[in-house]
């Protein structure tokens, strides 16, 4: 026992030296690297393919890569993977991509047909053969129906994978872009159905009309045949604003139209467009979240507790008022509580569907959903849990207000996903689907542990692993993580990790750490701002406690992250680098002293902070990589990627934190993908091979055969 305090005295001390000290160093604002943000610049983009050279030379010479290409591959362009369909009008519509359709097609088929084992369907338009028809690096980027006929869409397009997009009128009907149809140019936009001949559009209109973020800052109303330059302006918003959204509700019965103001990244205003183009706001607090509209009332989530008109109104609870009411008097109606969770569950979603309102929660981070029904005259709300497996993710993947029919998911690490239909009138869940198993689960466990983390809180994570597996700290592990933005990190079937990782005798954990969403807002806010280091804190909790239990040890545990993620291990690294020998960081935030100077960074500042306030910046000093890498410390061989396209996080953050590594001496890999936006990845070519460049990195560094 003594052994063991001495241990984590030393471990906690070395973590309050690496995290407090060198703040002179750590404060330098030279900046040799700065070249290395000019995203397209020949001297930039001449060291960005001498990095992959390096990394493709050292990763793809190893045996094992062409046989985790191959395995990626055919596992990504499977043909027995479910086809996950949403329902719009009477057809299932689906988006596949296979080694035959790389770019993918829109495909559709009736509901009867989609029920049985071979669906018949109808290609709606194909991306592929756009792409070659335009001379376009297309990329799909989603869709905006009409409703409630769903005869008309507006197909969203990508050159290359970035945010930015163009919208062009479909369809559905005749399966051809409309001549002279809503067309609107590439830019990070919002759009929204007003009627078949109106839309609401907040877009790049020119010069000021884009806010800090480099998001919409004006909405205008666009009627069919207007040229777009003679839009009508409904709501401008403020520079400093994230941005400026138009949305549509649909309820089944009305519509109501709105602007969404989005103040920061988690505080926003929601003003209602009147019959008459008036508009006005919500009486709501700034950080409630307004997530649709049902049997006549406007529904909205707390992420801070609320009290009006005496009454408190916990966080995290799901409310609702009568739209007509506050149209009418333009004052707050009395609330409704829909559901209040425990400090142990999450709403992880509302899906409004004609059979009911469906809420999906995250208990002790396994999945539940409730169906909601209202009493009219009493306004009372009842509810029952829909028939489901326990212990796994849980979600609807398909419902819409028009239509009675609901499609649930559920999975869990080694449970290949099944798709059921739930029949509302009889309660009654009917499998459609079903993954067939694509790695050997049968050898596997799961286990669900807590581990203390420095403050003291119970932190969960989950641990899959081979039942045979030996205490002695030999086993290589992978350790992921997000932490951020209240984003849930729940229990799923990779295919990849299955069968590249876990088959061949790894261990895959996953922290649920600080930051995310796992047991609602308190734990996001939790590790927010000035608060950030306890996310680090878990996550750290969770590595010593893979190496207390003998699961592994730091020779042997890698740790795996990406976006938010990637600076979650960027930081884990640069503090920690005793406890890991292994580190793939995606798309990073890294410099952050300037990541709100940087693509949509400014965005950011609600969960990071700003750099410009000083106690923030004292703060960030703390803990942000780009400026905690040092020459005289030993860090682990470093596999760092980005994306060349990637218009959201700045590749300059992968880069600059690169070069500062290789100047001082360290060993790092680097790979840039040339086109694929945030997901580092266009197409499942490319996302086949970031796989299998991470795993054969993962097997050389952590000793897996």
């Amino acid at each position: 026992m003594k052994t063991w305090i001495l241990l984590f005295y030393v471990l906690v001390m070395a973590n309050v030296n690496l995290v407090n000290g060198d703040s002179e160093r750590s404060q330098n604002p030279d900046d040799p690297f700065l070249w290395l943000e000019d995203i397209e610049g020949k001297q930039a983009l001449e060291w960005v393919h001498a990095r992959n050279k390096e990394c493709f030379d050292e990763l793809q010479s190893d045996d094992r890569y062409e046989k985790f290409l191959s395995q990626a591959e055919s596992l990504l362009n499977a043909k027995d993977r479910i086809p996950y369909g949403s329902i719009r009008g009477k057809f299932v519509y689906n988006f596949w991509q296979d080694s035959k359709n790389i770019r993918g097609i829109i495909r559709r088929t009736s509901l009867e047909s989609y029920r049985s084992i071979t669906p018949e369907w109808e290609t709606v338009l194909s991306i592929d053969e756009l792409a070659k028809a335009e001379k376009e690096n297309w990329v799909y980027k989603g869709t905006s129906w009409l409703t409630p006929n769903y005869e008309r869409c507006l197909i969203k397009l990508s050159r290359g994978g970035t945010d930015a997009s163009v919208y062009r009128e479909f369809d559905a009907i005749t399966k051809h872009f409309v001549e002279d149809g809503f067309e609107i140019p590439e830019a990070k936009s919002g759009v929204a159905w007003l009627d078949r001949n109106t839309l609401l559009i907040g877009t790049d209109w020119g010069e000021n009309s884009l806010t800090e973020s480099g998001y919409p800052r004006i909405v205008k109303l666009w009627k069919r045949g207007k040229p777009l330059d003679k839009a009508k302006v409904i709501f401008e918003g403020q520079y400093k604003d994230i941005g400026i959204w138009p949305r549509v509700m649909d309820s089944g019965e009305e519509t109501l139209a709105l602007v969404e103001q989005s103040l920061t990244f988690f505080t926003g205003a929601y003003h209602l467009i009147g019959t008459n183009g008036k508009l006005i706001r919500l009486p709501l607090q700034d950080s409630a979240d307004l997530v649709g509209f049902y049997s006549g009332r406007l529904l909205f989530t707390l992420r801070e507790a609320w009290e009006v008109n005496g009454k408190t109104h916990a966080q995290g609870a799901l409310l609702a008022i009568n739209a007509a009411m506050f149209q009418s008097t333009g004052k707050l109606p009395v609330i409704e509580t829909i559901i209040t969770p425990n400090k142990q569950t999450s709403i992880e979603g509302v899906t409004f569907s004609r059979s009911g309102l469906y809420i999906t929660l995250l208990q002790n981070v396994k999945g539940l959903i409730l169906r909601f029904k209202v009493d009219t005259k009493s306004s009372k709300w009842s509810s029952d849990p829909v028939p489901l497996p326990k212990n796994g993710t849980v979600s609807i993947s398909s419902a819409n207000i028009h239509s009675d029919t609901i499609f649930v998911n559920y999975e869990d690490y080694i449970t290949p996903d099944r798709l059921s239909e739930f029949d509302s009138l009889k309660e009654k869940l009917t499998i459609l689907k079903s993954l067939p198993s694509k790695f050997n689960a049968s050898e596997l466990k799961v286990n669900q542990h807590m581990t203390k983390s420095a403050d003291g809180t119970q932190v969960p994570y989950f641990v899959i692993h081979r039942k045979d597996i030996k205490p002695d700290s030999n086993t290589p592990t992978i350790l992921y993580g997000y932490g951020g933005f209240e984003i849930s990190l729940k229990p799923s079937y990779s295919a990849t990790i299955g069968k590249l990782w876990l088959e061949r005798g790894g261990a895959y954990a996953v922290a649920n750490i600080r930051g995310g969403g796992e047991f609602g807002p308190r734990w996001h806010k939790a590790a927010l701002k000035t608060k950030r280091q306890r996310a680090y804190d878990d996550f750290i909790a969770v590595a010593e406690d893979l190496n207390k239990r003998g699961i592994t040890s730091p020779k042997h545990l890698g740790i795996s992250g990406g976006s938010n993620g990637g600076l979650l291990v960027g930081a884990i690294f640069t503090q920690r680098p005793d406890l890991m020998n292994g580190v793939v960081c995606r798309v990073p935030l890294l410099d952050m002293l300037r990541y709100t100077k940087l693509l949509a960074g400014a965005s950011w500042a609600a969960e990071y902070g700003d750099p410009e306030d000083p106690e923030m910046r004292k703060a960030i000093l703390r803990y942000s990589p780009y400026q905690n890498v040092f020459p005289d410390r030993q860090y682990p061989k470093v596999f760092i990627e980005t994306s060349t396209k990637d218009d959201r996080v700045h590749p300059g953050h992968a880069r600059k934190m690169v070069a500062r590594m290789r100047k001082q001496g360290h060993e790092v890999l680097y790979f840039e993908n040339t086109e694929g936006g945030h997901s580092a990845g266009a197409n499942l070519k490319q996302h086949a091979k970031r796989y299998a460049l991470e795993y054969v990195y993962f097997s050389r560094q952590l000793g897996l055969k």
